[in-house]
C-alpha cells in the first residue's frame, strides 16, 4: 500500500469515493492546522471537508453535512503513530468512532 492518502475520500458506502481498505487502515485529517475527528468526506485538491451539523438528519436518516473550505492535510494514523491501528476504530463518524455504539 502507498503511504500517501487519496486525494478524496468519503466514509459513506454509497459514495463513489468510498474506499473500505483506506478507511480500515486509518485516516487522520488536519484541517487549517487543527486535528478534526468528525470529518465525513474530504478533498485535498479542492481544499474542503464535509462535517455533520450536530444531530440533524435528512429524510433518509443521513447526517446533514456542511462544507468547510481551507487547508486539508490527510495522513495515515498507523504511519503517524508508528504502529498498527485497530480496524473500525479509526475513522470518526459524526464525532463517534465507527466501531463504537452511542449511549
Amino acid at each position: 500500500m502507498s503511504d500517501t492518502p487519496p486525494d478524496r475520500l468519503c466514509n459513506n458506502p454509497k459514495s463513489k469515493f468510498y474506499d473500505e481498505d483506506m478507511l480500515e487502515r486509518g485516516i487522520g485529517i488536519r484541517f487549517n492546522g487543527k486535528e478534526r475527528t468528525n470529518v465525513d468526506e474530504y478533498c485535498v485538491s479542492e481544499g474542503w471537508i464535509r462535517v455533520a451539523m450536530g444531530k440533524a438528519r435528512d429524510r433518509f436518516g443521513y447526517p446533514v453535512l456542511t462544507k468547510l473550505s481551507g487547508v486539508v492535510a490527510p495522513y495515515f494514523r498507523d504511519v503517524a503513530e508508528g504502529g498498527e491501528v485497530e480496524a473500525g476504530k479509526d475513522w470518526e463518524v459524526g464525532g463517534e468512532a465507527a466501531g463504537e455504539a452511542s449511549s
